[in-house]
């Protein structure tokens, strides 16, 4: 009798946990299709796998008589089920994460009002009643909203005088014309790269910020969204931007790469454009800016200006926050990088020339400078790749599990991009599906160096003059690359 009502315990023990791996293995083919990260065949092997170690399990913890044969059925099974409850949260946190990040786009634009530091208000309710100064056409509707807001706030209609471009914005706070200016806080950086202002940053104080979300509208022609649905071939803008608002701020953008991929050939190129480089932007009506202020502007005039550069269509935009990529990294353990030069960045930051095993606020240094090369920029975009493919590289590692967590909150941080999440899935099916190497060569244009005025800032500026030789070259790369052919670089 005895015997009897164990057996039966073991029984329903048994068919419990067969039941709870049951619905567990349902669960994460379900979470994998929700995914769609895995081929059809990848797919196909994984339900034969759940099919057959629910059948193994089950048959073990269902001989009568066979106490051994039952406990290795039942711990296995429990195995699996703690298995697959992790992987369950692993996979949804990962869907999720891919999901948030190739959403609907989205761009913060922040607006501070400015008084000199010596002033004494803390507030906008202490300045009210005095005059504003705001620009007359650039950025108007960012300073427009930024007045509605404050009427809202203050309960007033604040009165202010309008100046024709940056520079004598600043004068006019400086000389004492207005009290406070209305201005986007991407231009304070701006100002201070002129030629006699470069103390505007520690001259003046920020006592209130205004912000406001836009969403990203990527403009396409009919046969520009014929090519991008086809997706053997697209043309993704990186914009590398270090801001404090978030990713999705607008700021200057420091690394601006063009990423050509041909999933056919598996051959992808990186050109890099300088920061400072000296072309008209696509709102300046053929005025010429440097292309790091076009993002201050938003996305799409970044995009806009490159395709006006080399006279191609760009499809998707990828934008990295530096300045998350701190977290990013040590969410990793840290990253190796290849470092073409020994060199220091201060207070405290030495770099061998070679491999480097860097945390996230080393890695955020060794991307920011660019002061200790002769080539400046130029080798401040190579080393922002080498951080870029460091990231890549970690994010294969197995390692990642340890902080898978902490991990995913920080892609969220540091990256959105309008790729659609289908494309991305598609090609990491293709990816499993082939497991071909990908070819992929990088190329910078170059330029000479100069001072003169810009869009942004009516201002004497430093900036690259195109060496229009290395502009046509570049172009020669990218129509290579999407006509299929195989191509090497000549530098």
């Amino acid at each position: 009798m005895r015997e009897k009502n164990q057996h039966k315990i073991r029984t329903l023990i048994g068919w419990i946990v067969s039941i709870v791996q049951i619905v567990l293995s349902a669960l994460v083919y379900i979470l994998l299709v929700r995914a769609d990260l895995l081929p059809t065949k990848l797919m196909a092997v994984a339900a034969v796998v759940l099919i057959v170690l629910i059948l193994l399990f089950r048959l073990l913890m269902a001989r009568k008589g066979k106490t051994i044969r039952f406990v290795i059925g039942l711990v296995l099974s429990l195995l699996i089920c703690v298995v697959l409850v992790v992987g369950s949260l692993y996979l949804s946190q990962l869907t999720d994460t891919l999901e948030v990040i190739t959403e609907t786009a989205e761009e913060t634009t922040c607006v501070g009002v400015y008084v000199l530091d010596t002033d004494s208000a803390q507030s906008i309710e202490d300045v009210v009643d005095d005059t504003f100064g705001i620009l007359e056409n650039q950025e108007r509707e960012a300073a427009d909203n930024a007045i509605d807001q404050i009427d809202e706030e203050t309960g007033t209609l604040i009165s202010y005088l309008e100046y024709e471009d940056t520079g004598a914005l600043a004068d006019a706070l400086l000389d004492g014309e207005c009290r406070a200016i209305i201005l986007n806080e991407g231009f304070v950086d701006i100002i201070a790269e002129a030629e006699g202002y470069e103390d505007f940053d520690t001259q003046v104080r920020e006592i209130a910020s205004y912000e406001w979300k836009t969403v990203v509208e990527i403009e396409k022609t009919e046969d520009e969204t014929e090519a991008a649905e086809n997706n053997d071939v697209f043309i993704m803008y990186i914009s590398g931007i270090d801001t404090s608002g978030g990713v999705s701020a607008t700021g200057r953008s420091d690394t601006n790469i063009l990423a050509v991929v041909n999933t056919e050939t598996k051959q992808i190129l990186l050109i890099s454009t300088p920061r400072d480089y000296y072309i008209p932007l696509s709102i300046s009506n053929g005025v010429k800016d440097k292309l790091t202020h076009a993002g201050i502007y938003g996305v799409q005039v970044s995009m806009d200006t490159l395709e006006m550069l080399y006279d191609i269509d760009i499809n998707y935009y990828f934008r990295i926050n530096f300045s998350g990529f701190e977290q990013l990294i040590d969410a990793l353990g840290g990253i190796t990088v290849e470092s073409d030069y020994e060199f220091d960045v201060e207070p405290s930051y030495h770099f061998e020339q070679g491999t480097n095993y860097l945390s996230g606020i080393e890695a955020l240094a060794f991307a920011r400078e660019r002061y200790s090369f002769s080539s400046g920029d130029r080798q401040r975009g190579k080393n922002q790749m080498a951080v870029i493919q460091g990231v890549i590289d970690a994010l294969q590692s197995p390692s990642i599990l340890r902080n898978f967590t902490g991990l995913m909150d920080s892609l969220e941080d540091c990256i959105d991009t309008s790729i659609p999440y289908s494309l991305l899935t598609g090609m990491v099916k293709d990816q499993l599906s082939s497991g071909t190497s990908w070819n992929v060569v990088s190329y910078s244009v170059d330029g000479t160096g100069s001072r003169v005025t810009t869009y942004s800032m009516n201002r004497s500026l430093y900036v690259m003059i195109p060496d229009d030789d290395t502009v046509s070259y570049a172009q020669e790369l990218i129509e290579a690359v999407c006509a299929g052919e195989t191509v090497t670089i000549e530098e």
